[in-house]
This record gives C-alpha cells, structure tokens and sequence, in this order.
C-alpha cells in the first residue's frame, strides 16, 4: 500500500494520485484508490457513482462490510480501477490520536484482491493523514521546486519516521516526487539542486513536469494515459516510471 502525502496544499497530491492510478490501470494492475481527503478530489476526479457508504464510515466501523459499502468501480473503465469514496465527514476524524491510528489498516486487511492500493492523504498533519499512512508500507511525499514547499518537504519525512518509530514500524519512505516542474524557471532549478542535496536518493526521478494536458483530462474524468498530444504521452512516460518504483519497493508486512 502506498500513502501519497504532502504537508502543503496545492503542490499537485491528488494529480500524483491519479497519475499514478491512470499508469496502474493501463498496466494492468488492479487497483484501490483511498480517498481520505475531505475535499474528495480523487472521487470525483475518478468519475465516481457514489455508493451508500464512503471512507468516513468505514474509520467508523472498519469491517469487510463497511469497506466494500463504500466501494465504486471508477468512472475509467468497466473493470480494474476501484475507489474508496471520500467524504466531507472524514474531517471528524482529523483529531484521531495514536491509539486509533490502524482504524483504516484494519478495515483494509479485509482486502485481498488488488495489486496496488493508493491512499490519497489530506495535506496536513491531523489523524487523517497519520491513519491513512499508518495503514502503508511506503510513503510518496508529493512536493512542488517553490520555498514553502520544499520546507515542507522535512516535516513530512519527519512525520513519517515518527510513525514508523511508533505505531506503524512497516512503514517507509519511498520517496519525494517534484511535481509542476518548469524547465526554464530559474528559481525552480534552484530549488531542484536543494533538494537534491538535500534528499539526494530519495528524490524520484523523472520529476512531472506542468503541463496543462494533465488538468484537462482530469477535467474530463479521463486517465492521463488515454488523453491525447505529445504533452499527455510525456506525463505518461513519468508516471509510468513512478508507477516501476512504487510496485518493485519489497513488501514490508
């Protein structure tokens, strides 16, 4: 299971997300995608019918029942793409404290049948994000080549060697991905070679370079994958080599 987080919003999360879930979709490989932030982006990016319950629900009462109530094929396709529906409820369980903390990984052991599950994270620090990656064997720290986000970029790697020093020992950094890069951005190549000095192996490669074809076809409920144009194939390209990294990370549970 992969936790896509930031501490930042704005830097691009959910399109990571979705990125990751088109390369996943066109592979091949059958996937959940978790839907634990509040603002419910990744539903209804996914072009989602939403079914009786959602994630809210299931932190609830995590059970077999309550996972598959909150349950829809998305909207991309007949089969192989799955999404655990968010909700504007979820942020009632922002303030969970440690103790609660494997609510969602409970409810997810039930699941057996899927290659790849992402969980879409809040960007903050509360419960949410917390659970969401406490029920992970690896992080995505999603950021953006700007100063803000690039100091938010420690406190999220922090937050995740606290939990794995706590209450979720599987846990492990897969990586810090660079999103909405612009190539002659001066400032941004500058914060390019911070973080690489920084962070060094930790920085996946390619970073996602910005380019507008990923927001239309996230406009139009389509995967980036079946979106046409030369700037499509190239979002592509990099999360297909993303999606290589998260699948041959070793199972830590």
């Amino acid at each position: 299971m992969l936790g896509v987080c930031s501490l930042k919003g704005g830097v691009g999360k959910t399109s990571v997300t979705l990125g990751l879930a088109s390369a996943a979709l066109e592979r091949g490989v059958r996937t959940l995608v978790v839907d634990l932030d509040p603002q419910g982006d990744s539903t209804m990016a996914l072009g989602v019918e939403r079914p009786d319950g959602d994630v809210s629900y299931v932190l609830d009462e995590p059970s077999g029942d309550t996972v598959k109530a909150a349950t829809a094929v998305a909207g991309w396709a007949d089969d192989g793409l799955d999404v655990l529906v968010g909700s504007e409820r979820t942020v009632l369980h922002d303030r969970l404290d440690d103790s609660d903390l494997d609510r969602l990984g409970s409810a997810l052991a039930w699941l057996s049948d899927y290659g790849l599950v992402i969980v879409d994270c809040p960007p903050s620090l509360g419960g949410l994000t917390r659970t969401g990656l406490a029920a992970c064997d690896r992080a995505v720290v999603v950021t953006e080549p700007g100063l803000f986000s690039v100091m938010a970029v420690g406190r999220a790697l922090r937050t995740v060697d606290e939990l794995r020093r706590g209450p979720a020992p599987a846990l492990q950094p897969l990586g810090i991905v660079v999103n909405r890069v612009r190539a002659r951005s001066i400032e941004q190549a500058y914060r390019l070679e911070e973080l690489q000095s920084l962070y060094g192996p930790l920085l996946l490669t390619p970073p996602i370079p910005e380019r507008a074809a990923l927001q239309q076809s996230q406009g139009a409920a389509r995967p980036i994958h079946s979106w046409p144009g030369p700037a499509a194939d190239e979002l592509a390209g990099a999360f297909d080599l993303l999606l290589d990294r998260a699948l041959r990370a070793p199972k830590t549970r």
